[in-house]
């Protein structure tokens, strides 16, 4: 069976391109961008687009997985809006009989959550850090209210349902015989980051505390050093096999560790180097990011992660 999901890994691998996010959407007879593919046995996944969230893609610019068992199915991420949650379950129910028995959040964005409104109304319970619950408890009206700009009338039925089950640093269940470790394993991207770890199957659907076809991206509450400290001591120790990351094609620990790790370690060096010149905010924004620059949403988000890395590392 290790095999078997070894090989289905690789062509899984094979069969697609690099991620663009000038790609239109892959599945227009569906709300969803892309439809859900199989990445190992009972493993699927709906790769999103690496854009930011359009009209065009439905907000469905995240990685929207689910796993099915001998008893039941997990989804992890409700996607961005009511319609986007039905859309999954949809698809759902074309791969399996099994019951949705758990919906996870992997962070309180809203891409992560708004759909937990679907779920919620047809009984599904849905876990989240407390982290990320208290974030959507915040912000639950800008939330909303985002999504609703570029989502118009696709937003309709979508309300802020905050996770009924909350937890601190992991949650651990069996369904079908298959052990789920649900885990924060430290600050990284933004509050309440979460990560689901199948330890049988060396499978780690890791949220966004991993990124490799798309920038990632520095929020103003995102702590850079505490997510190189978090990738170094307890992400990159588990040593994955296979990663479905937040964003972007399932991969390889080596991979998003290039391209998060290292983007971060060539940022943060670049901005120390910045202050210790005496730079400051101003052309913080202009150091020199082109080894990045293939990166999907690279325009958008270069200029900006600079500014709040210095902002950040000008106080350490």
């Amino acid at each position: 069976m290790k095999m078997l999901r070894y090989i289905l890994f690789v062509l899984f691998i094979y069969q697609y391109s690099l991620a663009n996010e000038n790609i239109l959407d892959q599945y227009p007879q569906s709300d969803l961008y892309s439809k859900p593919t199989e990445f190992i046995p009972g493993v699927f996944s709906a790769i999103g687009a690496t854009a930011p969230p359009t009209y065009e893609n439905s907000g469905h610019n995240n990685n929207l997985s689910f796993v099915v068992t001998s008893n039941g199915v997990v989804v992890i991420n409700s996607g961005a809006s009511f319609r986007l949650a039905k859309a999954i379950h949809h698809e759902i129910k074309q791969v399996t009989d099994q019951p949705v028995k758990l919906v996870i959040n992997e962070n309180g964005q809203g891409h992560a959550m708004l759909g937990n409104s679907y779920w919620s109304r047809i009984g599904v319970d849905i876990i989240a850090h407390e982290d990320a619950i208290l974030e959507v408890e915040e912000n639950a009206y800008q939330i909303l209210e985002r999504m609703k700009r570029y989502n118009k009338e696709k937003a309709v039925g979508t309300t802020v349902v905050p996770a009924n089950i909350s937890f601190s640093d992991k949650y651990l269940f069996n369904i079908g015989g298959v052990d789920f470790e649900v885990l924060h394993l430290g600050e990284a991207h933004g509050p309440g980051d979460t990560q689901v770890w199948i330890p049988e199957w060396s499978l780690m659907i890791s949220g966004d505390i991993a990124f490799h076809e798309r920038m990632l991206p520095v929020f103003e509450n995102t702590c850079t050093s505490c997510w190189v400290e978090t990738w170094q001591t307890a992400f990159a120790p588990l040593n994955p096999l296979y990663i479905i990351p937040g964003h972007g094609h399932p991969t390889n620990l080596p991979q998003v560790e290039k391209y998060t790790l290292g983007y971060l370690l060539d940022l943060r060096s670049k901005i120390q180097s910045h202050i210790d010149s005496g730079g400051d905010l101003s052309s913080a924004y202009f150091v020199d990011q082109q080894k990045w620059k293939t990166l999907d949403t690279f325009e958008e988000l270069a200029k900006k992660n600079a500014g709040r890395v210095f902002e950040e590392m000008e106080w350490e």
